[in-house]
């Protein structure tokens, strides 16, 4: 890269900067000619060592700019990072890559004969001075020693930057000079966007594999109602949007979504925090770094807000500056996802080794005393510190700076030197003929381009204490976390407790692995805190969303009669089988119950009232045996009634057959006998009307009927209207028989065993001719109800025919209307009904002559002719 291309950039960038009503260390005089490219200002390392290849570290030495008096008369001075104290933590990462070179430098094995050299910069956490820092970085030789641009630097890779948004606009600056450049904290999925950041690296794994432990987390935890807190920056937005994206496969909502403001305001901050209080979310995710929580923390301290289960991602989670006790009410419990720590064995060592003493014209060894003593260790009038004693040493106290007991950040820094080196040496390595460049060719050892560099960085494959190190075709590294839980030390202050891990190259379902028994909650409690908009729905509900609310907001229904949720939360409830139905609990679906005619209490009366009856029948007819020869039983045609008699024993007997268990030779034999036993019983009943009204007739003169009605003719008449409802049945039979069937639509709780008619036709055709032979003796009955005679037998048998008629017409409806087993009841009944209805109105009175007043069983009584 020459130099006029070089400065062109560096004056572009100063002409945006100064657009944007930003402040910049490069003038906005007119540029001289580029034989007299002149520095105006200078911008130093923070720390610097020269070696044969040199490359840059980038470090948020400091998070605050002393941001100077711009009024537009004079040349603004540039910004100035030492506005706040030193932050400890970054400064121990910047020293770790010292350490990291220094090794480098003293193996024999890794770049033999070669050295590396270092410029480290602050960048303040900001993207201005970040931008000075880079471009310092790529500006050739030292400033200090020559104030001309002569050619452009050796700088060969770049270490940082900490912040996603950052190394953003790092590595834009960089693309063009095609400089690799390996973050180790920038974890912005943004960054494995290969088309806008192709040379960007990094040892951090990319937030798509942090939102995937955490929706795992929240999951696992059954928190499904949670608030999400986040930088207003690329880290945080990015950050937020793949979490919505993991969550979508979840059951898991947001009740809230907030932005930290960059730069903070409190009455914002206070926003926020009236959000968090009002909320019913106990469980609070966090994207943001110890920079913007510091602020917001200290105002969340004084609002007494209490029960928050924070759950921090890799930004916060092992920042040692709220390691403090007096941060344990408010942060304690404290669980989120860290980067895999490692350890580094001279790191402890090599820190005690930087003091004042050892370099007392580095600023940032100064303002580092200032910020772990409180007291400067030169003192001047600039300072208002005490000056130090000078017996100050570095203690394990000293958390922010001193904790090297599980680096995670530094550990990253530490492989990604390491990494360069292990890369510039597989490129050294190479043999002629045999390089991955054109034609074959090898770069140069004394003149290595940074593109070079990067293809074997792409390439790189290594182990360092075990750990294997490398980069996929995005540039990411191995997505592995450890799960960090906040807890209470011996001294009453946070100690960062590894409690699981979650390791990304393991199979989905199988990469979450926590040790639950050694996690200690928010409010020092034991049990897994509850975070739902909704309680669950037990077993037996399901869950209904609120109208206009999110799916973690629902109500708790019960399910409906014949469905069941044997498990919480269900959105549906399941349908039992056909032959199943739900228990009262709706949690299980138990066999239906099996209801028919048994004998029960119901089917007790109805056996007891057919066997009464049958017996009642068989008694009359031993009655009427007895006096066979007695004039009452001879003038009503004691064969007619000994046929009477014998087809009512039937019809009561029959009534036993609509009593239990229905089967397919049952359910014919119902019908089809009671029909036939009524039709007989009817036809005999006709066959005496008809004898009772001839024989009344026959005495007027001129009229000879009774020839017609002889004991033959008697029988063919019974027969003939017998056999008609024989040959329906039989046709019935054929045709659709009644057969067994489970009805399951009157009472879907039960199964109903019944008898189904097969053919309504049939049933019905059945029933209308008993009906039309009931009416047809009606009719004759009740037209010989006035003939002489003490004993017209033709009255009882009118009555006994409306009885019987009654009893049917009331039946239809009855049984259309009965459920199930009580349909079976309801023609048991009508048939036990109109039998005793027939005998009693038939036989009751000869059996009161015969038995009671047997006076009048003469036959000059019974034809009107008794002397008086």
């Amino acid at each position: 890269m020459t130099s006029l291309a070089f400065f062109s950039l560096l004056y572009s960038v100063s002409v945006l900067t100064l657009t944007d009503s930003s402040l910049s260390s490069i003038t906005t005089e007119a540029p001289p000619a580029a034989s007299k490219c002149t520095l105006l200002n200078s911008f130093q390392p923070g720390f610097e060592v020269q070696g044969d290849y040199v490359i840059g570290g980038i470090f948020p030495l400091h998070f605050n700019l002393k941001m100077p008096d711009v009024n537009g008369t004079y040349r603004p001075p540039p910004i100035n990072c030492n506005g706040h104290r030193l932050y400890p933590r970054a400064f121990r990462w910047a020293q770790t890559m010292r350490l990291a070179v220094e090794e480098i430098n003293q193996n024999p094995v890794l770049l033999p004969n070669h050295t590396l050299g270092y410029k480290i910069f602050d960048s303040c956490r900001y993207p201005l001075t970040g931008q000075r820092a880079v471009l310092s970085m790529l500006n050739g030789v030292n400033e200090e020693n020559a104030s001309m641009c002569t050619n452009s630097s050796s700088l060969l890779a770049v270490i940082g930057a900490s912040a996603s948004a950052l190394s953003v606009v790092l590595s834009r600056i960089l693309q063009p000079f095609r400089i690799p450049m390996i973050s180790y904290f920038s974890s912005c999925s943004c960054l494995s966007d290969r088309r806008k950041y192709p040379t960007f690296f990094r040892v951090i794994p990319s937030d798509d594999y942090q939102v995937k432990a955490f929706a795992q987390l929240l999951v696992h935890f059954n928190w499904t109602w949670v608030g999400l807190l986040r930088e207003n920056n690329d880290y945080g937005r990015f950050a937020a949007k793949g979490l919505l994206r993991e969550l979508e496969e979840t059951k898991v909502c947001l009740a809230y979504q907030e932005m930290i403001p960059l730069p903070y305001n409190r009455q914002a901050g206070l926003r926020i925090m009236k959000v968090m209080r009002s909320s019913t979310a106990k469980v609070v995710v966090v994207f943001a770094g110890e920079g913007q929580m510091t602020p917001f923390l200290r105002d969340y301290m004084t609002q007494n807000i209490s029960g928050i289960q924070w759950v921090a991602s890799e930004a916060l989670v092992t920042a040692s500056v709220f390691s403090g006790r007096e941060y344990y009410p408010y942060l304690g419990g404290t669980i989120g996802f860290g980067i895999k720590k490692g350890h580094i064995s001279r790191l402890g060592d090599f820190l005690q080794t930087v003091n004042p003493k050892r370099y007392p014209d580095n600023v940032l060894v100064h303002e580092l005393w200032e910020s772990l003593y409180g007291c400067s260790p030169f003192p001047s009038s600039v300072t208002q510190m005490p000056p130090c004693s000078g017996q100050e040493t570095l203690l394990e106290q000293h958390l922010a700076y001193m904790n090297t007991s599980s680096p995670r950040v530094a550990y990253n820094v530490y492989k990604a030197v390491y990494a360069i080196a292990q890369s510039l040496h597989n490129l050294l390595l190479c043999q002629p003929g045999r390089g991955p460049f054109q034609n074959n060719s090898c770069a140069q050892s004394n003149n290595i381009h940074p593109w070079q560099l990067q293809h074997y960085l792409q390439e790189l494959n290594f182990q360092i204490a075990g750990e294997e190190v490398d980069f996929d075709a995005k540039g990411d590294s191995v997505p592995y976390y450890d799960i960090i839980n906040w807890q209470r030390g011996p001294q009453g202050n946070i100690e960062f407790v590894n409690v699981g891990l979650f390791d990304g190259t393991k199979a989905v379902g199988e990469e979450l692995l926590i040790q639950e028994d050694g996690i200690m909650w928010a409010g020092h409690q034991s049990e897994v805190p509850v975070s739902v908009c909704s309680a669950s729905c037990l077993s037996g509900f399901r869950k209904a969303v609120r109208r206009g609310e999110p799916i973690c907001c629902f109500d708790c229904v019960p399910c409906d009669s014949g469905k069941i949720s044997n498990q919480t939360n269900s959105v549906d409830c399941t349908i039992c089988p056909e032959d199943f139905w739900s228990n009262n609990n709706r949690t299980a679906c138990i066999s239906k119950k099996v209801e028919y005619l048994t004998f029960d209490s119901l089917g007790i009366a109805l056996t007891v009232m057919s066997v009464v009856g049958a017996c009642f029948t068989l008694a009359v007819c031993g009655v009427f045996f007895c006096h066979r020869h007695t004039a009452i039983v001879r003038v009503n045609n004691s064969e007619l009634s000994f046929f009477i008699l014998f087809a009512l024993t039937l019809c009561f007997l029959c009534s036993l057959l609509f009593i239990g268990k229905p089967t397919y030779w049952s359910c014919m034999l119902r019908h089809t006998a009671f029909s036939i036993t009524f039709s007989l019983c009817i036809s005999c009943i006709l066959g005496k009307t008809l004898v009772v009204l001839a024989a009344f007739t026959a005495t007027r003169p001129g009229h000879n009927i009774m020839k017609w009605l002889g004991p033959k003719q008697q029988r063919t008449i019974i027969s003939s209207c017998t056999l008609v409802q024989v040959v329906i049945c039989a046709a019935w039979l054929i045709d659709v028989p009644p057969f067994p069937s489970r009805n399951t639509q009157y009472e879907h709780s039960k199964i109903i065993l019944e008898c189904s008619v097969g053919s309504s036709l049939a049933f019905w055709c059945v029933l209308g001719y008993i009906g039309l032979q009931a009416c047809l003796c009606f009719v004759l009955a009740f037209l010989a109800r006035k003939l002489p005679g003490n004993f017209n037998e033709a009255k009882f048998i009118t009555f006994s025919m409306l009885i019987f008629c009654a009893v049917w017409l009331a039946f239809i409806p009855a049984y259309i209307s009965s459920p199930g087993n009580y349909a079976d009841a309801v023609e048991s009944f009508a048939i036990l009904a109109s039998s005793f209805g027939l005998l009693f109105c038939l036989f009751a009175p000869k059996s009161y002559i015969i038995l009671l007043k047997p006076e009048k069983n003469t036959k000059q009584h019974l034809m009107g002719k008794e002397k008086k």
